[in-house]
């Protein structure tokens, strides 16, 4: 597979799937989504991979978020396009028939965060950082960040992650739940293709069984499309203007 932002490597019945954008510290746009759900795609029914791990090339971030150059010039149209294009892809890969694991070799910020919780499974290196700093630009997650944490980490952490757009290292993402292992940063990739190999043993029939059962007790529920509406809404906003400017100019935020 020759794709322009993502690596691939196949390894046994397992694809190894890496983000390559190192001048912008592997940030996502909307032609990393599209590539990402085009080989998502043309994998979902070839028998020859299993399962899939999902991690950043290079050795410090998985990745750092949204492309704030893409952000910059959305307006209320093109960001509930974005967004909705960017849920539905978040959607398929939680819904995906075979596992997916994120492998988080670094930063996971804001989409990448979200990108992460997507997957079924989540390891992580001990360098990595977590991260929904959203609020500091004047927006909220896009792809169903919010919704997602509140799943995996439960409501006080969510508010606590959220509103402060703290970081938080492995350790602790583990402790609370966001990742269910941690490993050193040169043994993540064989770590991850032991798991998924563990599990592609088990009956094919049972797994997807098992994904659609988990995914059925959360749905599609109106949670997801008020931060869709809210992630447009901060469009029209000045908060937003003024966090991207900060951000652009390496500076705190001045709100009104």
């Amino acid at each position: 597979m020759n794709y322009q932002y993502w690596l691939s490597e196949q390894k046994g019945s397992i694809l190894i799937l890496k983000i390559d954008r190192p001048d912008c510290l592997n940030a996502l746009n909307s032609s990393t989504l599209l590539e990402l759900q085009s080989i998502l795609k043309t994998v979902q029914d070839d028998h020859r991979v299993k399962g899939i791990i999902i991690s950043g090339a290079g050795d410090k971030v998985f990745v750092s978020g949204g492309d704030i150059d893409e952000i910059k010039n959305l307006n209320p149209g093109s960001a509930k396009v974005l967004s909705s294009a960017g849920n539905d892809l978040m959607h398929f890969i939680e819904q995906f028939p075979k596992p997916i694991l994120a492998a988080i070799n670094g930063i996971a910020y804001g989409g990448g965060c979200e990108l992460a919780m997507a997957c079924h499974l989540r390891i992580a290196s001990e360098n990595a950082t977590f991260a929904l700093p959203e609020a500091k630009l004047g927006i909220v997650t896009g792809m169903g960040g919010l919704q997602r944490m509140l799943q995996l980490v439960g409501k006080t952490k969510t508010y606590q992650l959220a509103l402060t757009g703290e970081a938080i290292g492995a350790e602790e993402a583990a402790n609370i739940g966001l990742v269910n292992f941690v490993h050193s940063h040169d043994k993540l990739i064989n770590k991850g293709i032991e798991l998924l190999e563990k599990i592609v043993e088990q009956s094919p029939v049972s797994i997807r069984a098992i994904i659609r059962s988990i995914n059925a007790f959360y749905g599609r529920n109106d949670g997801f499309q008020t931060e869709i509406e809210e992630f447009v809404k901060c469009f029209e906003r000045d908060d937003f203007k003024e966090g991207v400017k900060a951000f652009k100019e390496k500076r705190k935020p001045k709100y009104q």
